[in-house]
């Protein structure tokens, strides 16, 4: 199993995906080793020397992510899986999974060359797969697996079971080291319906969510076993639906849990009692994603809550003493200078400890965004999405980016990656040699905090210059 994301910016994140199959491969009989190139100053060579060292049959490579979402500094992954297929298809059946080859399934395969590879989730359908790959018998059929030069199967994808991942082959201390957090998920499926986003595309539009004990048991597994005292929970949305939030959160509490952690919430699903759960379980941060200010925009987006909802989630965040972040997506369908203003007043008003700031909307197959796009011409029909293309068209985007970067140039705690605007490498490297814990952007935010009073001491600025804080795109799945 080799685990082909290599992006490290803002920190590390573990590869959970693998983790998933790990358990099922070994139920099923197959020795199983892995090759994470996270941590590979030279991938190729560890690459040549796993192969050399315990020559495999079969190699799983899962892709995490197309490139990093980021307009106009966007990075391409595919040539880095590319270079990992072909070192492998000489000696190894290759099979490619993961989310980012559930996107571009056919086209990957294509570019790549590898044999097959599995849309969606494969902790039920992959041990198939293995076994007729060792009997020789043909691999059509399967659902969700696609084989080169066949296009899309015929069988859909079938989601599985929500189980738990096993992470016995990763190194876990490390990812805790460098990126500040465990990733833990609770549910798959998303039943919202906004028009970029990949989930429902992923994991399907029906929530599947697992028991409260076994996500606990996991939980205590980290503290316990690997040393763990902080805990990113990577759904999509944490307090949807609302009685499973709050049956986590309760049985997170009755069994005495030493640690803090953060999620992504929809303002839409959060009140005052299930905030005061999550803060007893001990959450101390939580990122919304409000995506706009402006009520027209919240709807071309496709968004199921309205402004006030978002006032009234921050407020009640701020009340709770619980850090806060809002994203925002600027170029959704109908943006000008009005929908903008609206964005930027409502964040002045509400202040937060971090606006992270994305101009542009990367385009998926399959999604509403898509089809928009088709409309207006930004894509044209059957043209590849493998390599990054953004919504709306580059003279809209660079007007967009123009007042943008003007706005949150004269915020302190707005970030906007993509613009350069409140970024800096050097701290952020800076604070993974600290070991800080929790989301980038709450360490950062308090640093900025620092700054300020700082700043407000010594008018001049002599105690620091440079720039603040940076959160890249990507950080949030999908």
């Amino acid at each position: 199993m080799i685990s082909a994301n290599r992006e490290r910016d803002p920190s590390p994140v573990f590869p959970l995906g693998l983790a998933y199959l790990a358990g099922p491969l070994r139920e099923a009989g197959h020795a199983t080793r892995l090759l994470d190139l996270c941590f590979e100053a030279d991938a190729p060579a560890a690459v040549r020397r796993a192969l050399d060292e315990e020559p495999p049959d079969v190699v799983l490579v899962s892709i995490r992510n197309l490139d990093n979402v980021t307009w106009p500094s966007s990075r391409s992954y595919v040539d880095g899986v590319r270079e990992v297929v072909s070192l492998c298809r000489e000696q190894a059946v290759v099979v490619l999974g993961g989310s980012g080859f559930s996107l571009e399934p056919v086209t990957l395969l294509a570019a790549t060359r590898a044999h097959c590879g599995v849309i969606g989730e494969g902790e039920d359908v992959l041990p198939h797969l293995l076994e007729r790959i060792g009997a020789g018998i043909p691999l059509q059929g399967l659902p969700g697996v696609v084989v080169a030069g066949d296009g899309l199967p015929a069988s859909p994808r079938v989601p599985a079971s929500v189980g738990t991942p096993s992470r016995s082959l990763f190194d876990v201390s490390r990812y805790l080291k460098e990126g500040g957090a465990a990733n833990v998920q609770t549910k798959r499926g998303c039943p919202f319906g906004c028009v970029y986003c990949t989930y429902p595309v992923l994991e399907g539009s029906r929530v599947r969510t697992r028991p409260a004990a076994d996500v606990v048991r996991e939980l205590r597994a980290l503290v316990d076993d690997h040393g763990v005292d902080y805990v990113e929970f990577c759904d999509d949305i944490f307090n949807f639906p609302e009685p499973a939030a709050r049956e986590l959160c309760e049985a997170m509490i009755a069994d005495g849990l030493r640690l803090s952690w953060s999620a992504f919430v929809n303002p839409g699903h959060l009140d005052p009692e299930l905030l005061d759960l999550m803060v007893r379980a001990g959450c101390d941060a939580v990122e919304l994603g409000t995506d706009s200010g402006s009520p027209a925009i919240l709807r071309s987006l496709g968004k199921s809550f309205t402004v006030e909802e978002v006032r009234r989630s921050s407020r009640l965040c701020r009340d709770a003493g619980v850090a806060t972040a809002h994203y925002l997506l600027f170029g959704g369908p109908g943006e000008n200078d009005g929908t903008i203003a609206e964005s930027v007043a409502l964040m002045d008003e509400l202040a937060p400890d971090a606006v992270i700031v994305m101009v542009g909307i990367r385009i998926y197959a399959g999604t509403e965004l898509h089809a928009v796009a088709l409309r207006e011409g930004v894509v044209s029909e059957g043209q590849s999405l493998l390599e990054p293309v953004f919504y709306p068209a580059e003279p809209d985007l660079r007007r967009i980016a123009e007042r943008v970067a003007g706005e949150a140039g004269r915020r302190r705690t707005w970030i906007v990656p993509g613009l350069d605007v409140n970024t800096s490498a050097g701290v952020l490297e800076m604070l993974r040699r600290r070991q800080q814990r929790g989301p980038v952007w709450k360490v950062l935010a308090q640093r900025s905090r620092w700054r300020g009073r700082a700043a407000h001491a010594d008018p001049e600025g002599r105690r620091e210059r440079g720039p603040g804080p940076a959160v890249p795109a990507g950080s949030r799945p999908g």
